[in-house]
């Protein structure tokens, strides 16, 4: 009788530990895509059409943003943001160009 006690007690102090532990959650340094758009939110811009530029392409004008948008290439005077292909006469109606991108 001894013997059966000494063995299940020897089995639920083994056993019992692993059936009730939980795996260890480990915080995840990513970010949400939530979080991330909150971080890095998309600048709103004013949509001033497009141009055709001297090499024949066509470009966007420059438009007024909340922050440096995708594909700009400076930043005119004024504050808008230029897309010009090309650094002669970028912002040139614009005040000229306060920072290239």
């Amino acid at each position: 009788m001894l013997r059966r006690f000494v063995s299940v007690l020897a089995f639920a102090t083994v056993l019992l530990p692993l059936l009730f532990a939980q795996a260890p959650q480990s915080p995840t340094n990513q970010p949400t895509q939530q979080q991330q758009q909150q971080q890095n939110p998309k600048p709103r811009c004013t949509d001033a059409g497009t141009y055709v530029n001297s090499q024949g392409q066509t470009v966007k004008r420059p438009e007024n943003c909340s922050a440096a948008p995708q594909g700009a290439t400076a930043q005119c005077r004024d504050g808008t943001y230029s897309f010009s292909k090309s650094r002669r006469g970028t912002c040139s109606h614009h005040g000229g160009v306060a920072k290239w991108l």
